[in-house]
């Protein structure tokens, strides 16, 4: 008697399948791998392959997917990406004037040199590729990629497994970078679903600091036929290590385009006394989900999430969020909101765990949902487990409409009930957007918010 596969476990190996045939050669030949790194790399590939093959697509029967429904991806056969003329790409809108050359580009996953610019980085810090990175760091770090906790996450390790390009971000010990920098990860868009696997990894050793934008949007291909609406699969695996009385200042920005699938993780691993800041802003893609993990690894650490997801028709926004404080004196605070029009639906899940060996914590949580349409849904979790005494925590959620009251002052002083309603869901989302470092993007992200209200 054979038996049958399930689909979320065939479907799976397919993907497998095609993240391994993106598994090919990126190294700048200026900048070769060492043979030890080489080997080590492809041992971190086939680990990964391996735990792939005893996982499965995850499904609503599974407990932190229970409010996500994956089955409109698993129609979609995705592929490989075929390279692409990058001569024929438009990156003109994306480029931020802060960041004009601190800027590394990637397409579909692949780094792009010829669309980068770094000459206003110092030579002691490096920002490039995995195949640009210098010998010393090519030795260490082993320590630091796939090394956070939860990478053997179904995703991630799909990730892992074809991983052979990254963006890199490394400050040594005492080094402060004054400009951003700006990580620019575009998709292209074909007739055939492509699947599009991105990596990043960020070291900050103690005593360093540095702003860091992560961008992803896709970008139109210059010609008459050049497609504006096919499916694609972006996943995405960010690893920060932000070590003893470091800061990093990380914004992360998702504008995919409206047919695409968004799946990303972003791990932070804090060291005693270190800053983390994370601005989250989701607009695009069909479907997306953002799985936000901080690790507290000493004492007197500070994170701050915020958020902002504005998504409209038929969207999904899932953020899913868990810091672990194992440390005393750390102090976090979170502030997610969602603006949900039509019929889209928003998941947030936020899990606070404060242990035992954690007193004199203080963390903050608050999910806020801004509802426009009796036909959008949001679910909403926030979780806070607290085995410590001497602490002070909270946690909360609020789902709301337009206040009525304040649309009719708004009008009484001559403005019209649409621009009156505009105005609410613009401020709503400012108190988020005004928190990014750069004016630019500030400015783009209110333009794009006008366009969806």
């Amino acid at each position: 008697m054979q038996l049958s596969v399930k689909p979320e476990i065939s479907y799976l190996e397919k993907l497998l399948e095609e993240s391994s045939k993106a598994v090919s050669p990126t190294v700048a030949p200026e900048f070769p791998l060492n043979a030890k790194m080489a080997t080590w790399l492809q041992q971190v590939r086939d680990r990964a392959a391996t735990w792939v093959r005893e996982l499965s697509i995850p499904t609503k029967r599974d407990e932190e997917w229970r409010f996500t429904d994956l089955s409109a991806m698993m129609k979609l056969g995705f592929q490989a990406p075929a390279p692409v003329n990058l001569d024929a790409l438009n990156i003109a809108p994306f480029i931020l004037p802060e960041a004009i050359n601190s800027r590394l580009v990637f397409v579909n996953g692949v780094f792009a040199p010829k669309l980068s610019s770094v000459t206003d980085i110092e030579n002691q810090i490096f920002v490039g590729n995995l195949g640009q990175l210098p010998s010393k760091y090519q030795e260490r770090v082993g320590n630091y990629l796939g090394q956070q906790p939860g990478s053997q996450e179904v995703f991630t390790s799909l990730n892992t497994s074809g991983l052979t390009d990254a963006a890199v971000v490394w400050l040594p010990k005492n080094q402060v970078v004054e400009k951003p920098i700006h990580l620019l990860f575009i998709a292209t868009q074909t007739e055939v679903p492509i699947l599009t696997q991105r990596r990043c990894l960020v070291v900050a050793e103690s005593n360093s600091s540095a702003t860091i934008v992560e961008h992803c949007v896709t970008a139109e291909v210059i010609c008459p036929e050049a497609p504006t609406s096919h499916p694609y699969l972006t996943n995405t695996v960010t690893e920060i290590w932000v070590e003893e009385n470091a800061e990093i200042n990380h914004t992360r920005v998702q504008r995919d385009a409206g047919a695409a699938f968004h799946i990303g993780k972003t791990a932070i691993a804090q060291a005693k006394n270190s800053r983390y800041t994370c601005n989250a802003i989701h607009l695009g893609a069909k479907l997306s989900r953002h799985n936000l993990e901080v690790a507290q690894m000493g004492e007197g650490t500070e994170t701050n999430l915020y958020g902002l997801a504005f998504i409209g028709n038929e969207q999904e926004a899932d953020t899913h969020s868990s810091i672990i404080l194992n440390h005393p004196h750390g102090v976090t605070d979170q502030l997610y909101k969602c603006i949900v029009d039509n019929k889209a639906h928003s998941v947030f899940n936020g899990k606070v765990y404060v242990s035992q060996t954690a007193q004199l914590t203080n963390a903050a949580q608050l999910n806020r949902n801004l509802l426009l349409s009796s036909g959008g849904r949001v679910d909403t979790k926030p979780e806070l487990e607290i085995i410590a005494d001497n602490v002070q925590c909270s946690h909360g959620a609020t789902v709301s409409q337009l206040d009525d009251d304040e649309l009719f002052y708004l009008q009484s002083r001559g403005l019209s009930q649409e621009a009156s309603r505009n105005l609410l869901i613009d401020a709503f989302g400012a108190e988020i957007i005004n928190k990014l470092p750069l004016t630019s993007l500030q400015n783009i992200l209110k333009q794009c918010v006008a366009c969806k209200v």
